[in-house]
C-alpha cells in the first residue's frame, strides 16, 4: 500500500516514516507541504496522511483539492468538533489527535485498507441506474413535480428563467436541469456564484480581462460569458450584484455583446440566462437595491421551488438514497435508519433544506456505530 504522509514538522515527518518502515506492507512517500504533495500524487499513491495546521495551505483546504480521489487520515494536535466534521465531509477516514501511538496510526491505515477492499469487492454487484434528462432530482411530491414539470417546459426556450427558494432547496441543480433539457445540452453550462466574488472583481470574471488592462492582468482571461458561449450561464445568489454593476450585466443581457477589460472591440455572445436567489428580490427593487429593468430581463418565466418542510413526503427517500451512496461511497457494511431516527427526520423542520438533511445523513452514516443509526446519531436536538 503506497503511503503519503503530509506533515510540516521535520521531528514528525521522520519519526513517522522511520516507524511505519517496520511494517513491509506500507510504502511510504513523505512530503513537507501540501503544496508540495499536490504537485507529486499520482494515481499509485493509495492513501493520504495529513497534519491540518500547515504553513502556506492547511490540511482541510488540501483535501478539497485532493476532490476525494484518495483515502484520508488526518493528524493533528489542535482537534476541535469543527474541524473532525469538516474533514469527514472531504472523506477523512480517521481523525488523530496528536500524540498517538504507532499502533494507533497502523490500525487507522488497516482500517481504511480494509474498506476500499470491501468497496472495490462490492462495485461489481452494485448497478447505479443511469440518471436520465429531468430525473436529477430525489424527491417526487407533488409541490415539486410542478416546478419541474414548469422548468422542463421553460428549458424548450431560450427565454431568460429565475428561479426562486431558500437556500439548499437546489436551484443549481433545477438549473442544471432546465440545461438538460435544452437545445442548448450539448454545449457549455456555467455556473457562478455572484456572492462569493470579490466586489473588485465581478466584472473581470463575467467578461474578462485582456492582457495589461489593469497591474495584475499578465495574459488575457475569457470571462464567465464566454466560457457559456452557445449554453447555458446560470447566475446564482444574482439579488447580491453590488447595484452600480447591475447595468453593465443588463447591457450585456440587451446587446448580447460583452467587452472585456481593456478590450476595443465587443464580443458578440450567445447565451441562456438562468438566474437565482433566496432573497426577497420585490423588496430589493422597491429599496433600490436591485433594478427592475434587470429584473424583468432576468425573469421572463420566474419558477419558485418549495422548500424541504413542504415536501415532507420526500425526506425520508432522499435520507435513504444518500444513506445507501454514502455507504457504497466508504465501503461501509449496509446501514439503515431506526424508526425513533425516522421521525427525527419528519419532524424536523430543516431550515437548510435538502443541502442541511444530505449533510446530516452522511455525518450520521459516518459516526454511526454498527448497522442502525438511531435518533442520537443525527444530532438534531442541537439544531433545532
Amino acid at each position: 500500500m503506497k503511503i503519503a504522509i503530509v506533515e510540516d514538522d521535520i521531528n514528525m515527518r521522520k519519526s513517522l516514516e522511520i516507524a511505519l518502515a517496520d511494517y513491509e506492507e506500507f510504502d511510504v512517500v513523505t512530503f513537507r507541504n501540501a503544496k508540495e504533495a499536490l504537485k507529486k500524487l499520482d494515481e499509485s499513491y493509495e492513501l493520504v496522511i495529513s497534519d491540518i495546521t500547515m504553513p502556506g495551505m492547511d490540511g482541510i483546504e488540501f483535501l478539497e483539492k485532493l476532490g476525494g480521489k484518495y483515502d484520508a487520515i488526518i493528524i493533528t494536535g489542535n482537534a476541535t468538533l469543527g474541524r473532525a466534521i469538516e474533514s469527514i465531509r472531504l472523506g477523512v477516514r480517521d481523525f488523530l489527535t496528536k500524540p498517538f501511538e504507532v499502533e494507533t496510526l497502523v490500525e487507522a491505515i488497516r482500517r481504511a485498507q480494509k474498506a476500499r477492499q470491501r468497496l472495490q469487492r462490492a462495485k461489481p454487484a452494485v448497478q447505479k441506474p443511469a440518471i436520465k434528462k429531468g430525473e436529477l432530482f430525489y424527491g417526487t411530491s407533488d409541490a415539486l413535480q410542478k416546478a419541474l414539470h414548469l422548468a422542463q417546459k421553460a428549458a424548450r426556450s431560450d427565454a431568460a428563467i429565475l428561479l426562486l427558494g431558500e437556500s439548499g432547496v437546489g436551484k443549481e441543480l433545477f438549473a442544471k436541469t432546465i440545461h438538460a433539457h435544452s437545445p442548448r445540452r450539448d454545449k457549455p453550462f456555467v455556473a457562478v456564484n455572484m456572492a462569493a466574488i470579490p466586489e473588485n472583481l465581478i466584472e473581470s470574471e463575467l467578461f474578462g480581462f485582456e492582457k495589461g488592462a489593469f497591474t495584475d492582468a499578465v495574459e488575457r482571461k475569457i470571462g464567465t460569458f464566454e466560457a457559456a458561449n452557445g449554453g447555458t450561464l446560470f447566475l446564482d445568489e444574482i439579488a447580491e450584484m453590488p447595484y452600480h454593476l447591475q447595468a453593465k450585466l443588463l447591457r450585456a443581457l440587451q446587446e448580447k455583446i460583452i467587452h472585456r477589460l481593456g478590450a476595443t472591440k465587443g464580443i458578440p455572445i450567445d447565451v441562456r440566462i438562468v438566474a437565482a436567489t433566496n432573497a426577497d428580490i420585490k423588496t430589493k427593487i422597491d429599496e433600490q437595491r436591485f433594478r427592475e429593468d434587470l429584473y424583468y430581463r432576468i425573469a421572463t418565466i420566474p419558477i419558485r421551488i418549495p422548500p424541504l418542510r413542504e415536501r415532507t413526503d420526500e425526506i425520508v427517500p432522499i435520507a435513504e438514497r444518500k444513506l445507501q451512496e454514502v455507504v457504497e461511497k466508504y465501503g461501509f457494511e449496509p446501514k439503515r435508519f431506526s424508526d425513533e431516527a425516522i421521525a427525527s427526520l419528519l419532524a424536523y423542520h430543516w431550515p437548510g433544506n435538502i443541502r442541511e438533511l444530505i449533510a446530516v445523513v452522511e455525518r450520521a452514516a459516518i459516526l454511526s456505530d454498527g448497522d442502525l443509526i438511531t435518533d442520537a446519531d443525527l444530532f438534531l436536538d442541537a439544531r433545532i
